[in-house]
């Protein structure tokens, strides 16, 4: 890919904290080289400190970089730094929100911000997106937290930026309406919009994203496709349901087993040492008959584990 068909692109992104009292001086981010495609819904992923949020705090111009560069839609953040902000908008983590103002009023100081002309805005537009518009002239104090972390969403929107970043968007946030924002989030990429994802929750990003970065201690551990990731873990799980039901996981030489709660037989094998094929005929060999089989793919928290343990 060309520079210019990056969303966001780091080279070398540096930041250091200095010393403080007893504290040393804390290394954040140690050289980091990341471009995030245009168009994509990208995961940043890493345990907590890892540089994550120094990063997308980097890049919103709250903490200034101690080396390297990076760019926003192909804007430098030191060179063009009103294009690259304006190119770009931060979900915060926090919910930082002033209690004694509106939705409504919130989205237009925000709007006048960033200098979208009163006849361009369109706060009851994104509201209704997010399923605010009843609480448009609602005191921000009255919202519970869920609708405050929509809120949140809404007044990043608010510039029609082509790079949107969510730093754990649905932290706190019950499985209905989470699964309403992915669907926002989902819509707003297939319009363009290139969608920056950090979560703990790592199913959320392997189901939304189509590449992911894994940082850690300050440096990138991995930056691939989902479906490459995966790849990288070696064991596969077979589930097997017999027909008579087991009382316990049988010993069978080369293979580990556990009888889960629904009954079922998992089977983890690795198939660069043995085929599926012989996994099942050394079930058979063992006198287990398979009335039932599925297949458990790799889950990208075991990818997690083994660059960040």
């Amino acid at each position: 890919m060309s520079d210019g068909e990056f969303a966001l692109q780091a080279r070398g992104l540096q930041k250091t904290y200095k010393a403080v009292g007893n504290a040393p001086a804390k290394h954040a981010l140690k050289g980091i080289d990341l471009a995030v495609p245009r168009g994509s819904i990208f995961g940043l992923l890493g345990p907590n400190g890892a540089g994550k949020s120094t990063f997308i705090n980097v890049l919103a111009g709250m903490v200034m970089k101690s080396g390297g560069s990076a760019e926003i839609w192909g804007f430098d953040i030191d060179k063009n730094p009103r294009q690259a902000r304006a190119s770009i908008g931060i979900v915060p983590q926090e919910l930082s929100i002033d209690p004694f103002f509106t939705p409504g009023e919130i989205m237009d100081l925000q709007a006048g911000m960033y200098g979208v002309p009163k006849s361009q805005r369109r706060t009851l537009e994104i509201l209704t997106a997010m399923g605010l518009d009843d609480k448009l002239n609602a005191y921000a104090r009255t919202l519970s937290g869920g609708m405050r972390r929509r809120l949140l969403v809404a007044k990043a929107l608010v510039h029609n930026p082509p790079v949107l970043v969510l730093d754990e968007p649905t932290a706190g946030v019950d499985i209905e309406l989470r699964r309403q924002l992915w669907d926002y989030v989902i819509e707003l990429n297939k319009a363009g919009v290139t969608i920056v994802l950090t979560t703990h929750y790592l199913e959320e990003a392997e189901e939304l994203c189509d590449t992911i970065a894994i940082i850690d201690q300050g440096e990138l551990r991995a930056c691939d496709s989902t479906a490459n990731l995966l790849a990288q873990i070696d064991n596969k799980t077979l589930l097997v349901r017999a027909t008579a039901p087991l009382t316990q996981a049988p010993n069978i030489d080369g293979l580990a087993m556990k009888l889960n709660d629904d009954g079922r037989l998992a089977v983890t094998y690795n198939p660069g040492d043995l085929p599926a094929g012989a996994v099942l005929a050394k079930l058979q060999a063992a006198g287990i008959e398979i009335r039932d089989l599925d297949t458990q793919g790799a889950e990208l928290e075991n990818v997690f584990m083994k660059l960040t343990s």
